[in-house]
């Protein structure tokens, strides 16, 4: 497992833990509005650290630390992301894994097994407006809707959630989205933030704030319980 980071402590990514957040390398995808293109590619060497240095964290933080969240990049790249959860559970954490729901079968393997507590995956847009989103021609879209039936199925505890991004998003596409995604509890909108290091951020910036409440009102026809992340 090639790791390109580690966040010590947050109390943000893994909804009612304390937690340590790790970032794992690759994406298969190309969304322009990464914040973390360095992930995406190779990270420079200082951010790095190896199975061996994480676990010895894990080790130092036992009894301090509630859970672990996964994150990258696009975890479920690893052929072994199976193999490294288990370890993490094996040491009395939770488990949090972030998706972007490109590879459904492994998956639910992984959800199959019991060791995740809680999963989030990104839903990217309208299902038509996936591959412009995502940055790949011929973008396979049935891979996202696989797994979100998977995850709506597994009975893990998970959330879905849009980074909301202007001019790949409109206010009126989020009845659509939360569509997609009907039948959860958990929907949440992240207004876009440019981090000023994004993989392709030319032209993309946040939604008006009289465009997100618009946004997530559509949201709230499908989903009641929708929220923008960050409110109550």
């Amino acid at each position: 497992m090639i790791l390109g980071g580690l966040q010590k402590l947050t109390l943000l990514d893994f909804p009612g833990n304390v937690a340590c957040t790790v970032f794992t390398v690759g994406c298969n995808l190309r969304c322009p509005f990464c914040h973390n293109p360095a992930l995406v590619f190779n990270p420079p060497e200082e951010y790095r650290i190896s199975e061996d240095e994480f676990f010895a964290f894990l080790k130092k933080r036992q009894g301090i630390l509630d859970g672990v969240a996964i994150t990258g990049g696009e975890p479920l790249l690893h052929p072994d992301i199976g193999e490294f959860i288990a370890k993490i559970k094996s040491m009395g954490y939770k488990v949090k894994l972030d998706t972007n729901g490109t590879f459904p079968d492994r998956l639910e393997k992984i959800l199959s097994e019991g060791n995740v507590d809680y999963v989030a995956m990104d839903v990217k847009n309208t299902f038509d407006k996936y591959a412009e989103t995502v940055g790949i021609k011929n973008f396979d879209v049935e891979l996202i809707k696989r797994s979100i039936k998977v995850i709506k199925d597994s009975g893990v505890a998970h959330e879905f959630r849009t980074t909301v991004v202007s001019p790949l998003h409109k206010a009126e596409d989020f009845e659509k989205i939360a569509g997609q995604v009907e039948g959860t509890e958990n929907y949440f909108l992240q207004n876009f933030v440019d981090s000023g290091d994004l993989l392709n951020g030319e032209g993309l910036t946040e939604l008006p704030r009289e465009e997100l409440e618009k946004a997530l009102e559509g949201a709230k026809k499908i989903i009641p319980q929708a929220k923008i992340r960050g409110e109550s």
